[in-house]
């Protein structure tokens, strides 16, 4: 079995765990009624954590073996697996559009696949490595910071996503880079060191600025752009630093752009189906069947007489709270 080969079917069992993933825990999440920390206690959720772990785990093993400009690609077949498995699974309805989004992906990304050449032996150099790491941390830093000036909540959180993208991107290449040289054996751990820095700062970074823009954008556009900005990225740094290409030289190249735009289109549009619900949802409380039942006129209030409290004869030996006595607002005290 060729590197070329084995990437890609780690590659789609990688998808197929992470997909699995997001339905139990969706699921889990869903019904859970035991309070923010309930789930913890849910048999399923610890699976949905162990299905994911699998799932990275098999994509970094992916990224040894193959190029960046297929790999990472391909990582969102999870969108397209999610599809089937959902309507299968837990029986939730696909439209039409969510079927079109996923016939496109699925059509780009098989392009791009039947396009990609041999995966080659370069690697990145060490130098190359902090150069890259640096400029990447000081651009996602200038789109966190541009961010911050945007007055629109749409715009802010697009621009917010493409540095989350950026450093998903950035931090799939340095993982490359290591599970390359681990595989090969051509660097210790105190070589590595620099690149596991970089990987410990930009998944991080690009968690908490996906997070971050979708405050006040919603969930649609941060969404589309961080999943596609992040194969594009990771993408063009394969194609540019490690010397990956495609067949058939420059028409080859322009093949592969356009596959790679109709799987951008296929995944946008699943991404809006993911945001606007399953179908059938959208109609709830529409119809007459959701129009409130005739409810029968509470009776009048009865007004209730006002009440003082006057102070009455008080007896021999009597507590002197006893004489309090209440008369009606009105009544004429003798």
């Amino acid at each position: 079995m060729s590197a070329l080969v084995l990437s890609v079917l780690l590659c789609l069992v990688s998808s197929v765990c992470y997909a699995g993933a997001a339905i139990v825990q969706e699921r889990v999440a869903a019904t859970n009624t035991s309070g923010t920390y309930g789930t913890l206690r849910r048999p399923g959720w610890w699976g949905a954590v162990a299905l994911t772990g699998l799932g990275a785990g098999l994509h970094v093993v992916a990224l040894a073996y193959g190029p960046l400009s297929l790999v990472q690609p391909l990582g969102a077949l999870t969108i397209v697996f999610a599809l089937p498995m959902a309507a299968l699974c837990v029986r939730r309805p696909v439209g039409a559009a969510g079927w079109r989004g996923a016939l496109l992906a699925t059509a780009g990304l098989a392009g791009l696949l039947s396009l990609t050449g041999p995966p080659h032996a370069e690697s990145l150099a060490r130098a190359e490595r902090a150069v890259l790491a640096a400029v990447v941390l000081g651009g996602v830093a200038v789109l966190a910071l541009a961010a911050r000036w945007v007055r629109a909540p749409v715009v802010r959180g697009v621009v917010l996503a493409t540095a989350a993208g950026a450093a998903f991107g950035m931090a799939s290449v340095f993982t490359k880079a290591v599970a390359e040289d681990w595989i090969a054996r051509d660097a210790g751990l105190v070589a590595q060191v620099p690149s596991l820095v970089a990987i410990a700062l930009l998944a991080p970074a690009g968690m908490l600025l996906s997070q971050a823009s979708y405050r006040g954008a919603g969930l649609t556009a941060p969404l589309a752009t961080v999943t596609v900005v992040n194969p594009v990225v990771a993408a063009g740094v394969g194609i540019v630093a490690l010397g990956e290409g495609f067949r058939f030289g420059l028409v080859g190249g322009l093949l592969a752009a356009g596959a790679g735009a109709v799987a951008a289109v296929g995944v946008v549009a699943l991404t809006l189906q993911g945001a606007e619900g399953p179908p059938g949802e959208e109609g709830v409380g529409e119809g007459d069947e959701d129009e409130p039942e005739d409810v029968p006129p509470a009776p009048p209030a009865v007004p209730v007489p006002a009440m003082n409290v006057v102070r009455g004869p008080m007896l021999p030996g009597a507590r002197s709270d006893s004489c309090l006595v209440p008369v009606r607002s009105g009544t004429k005290q003798r």
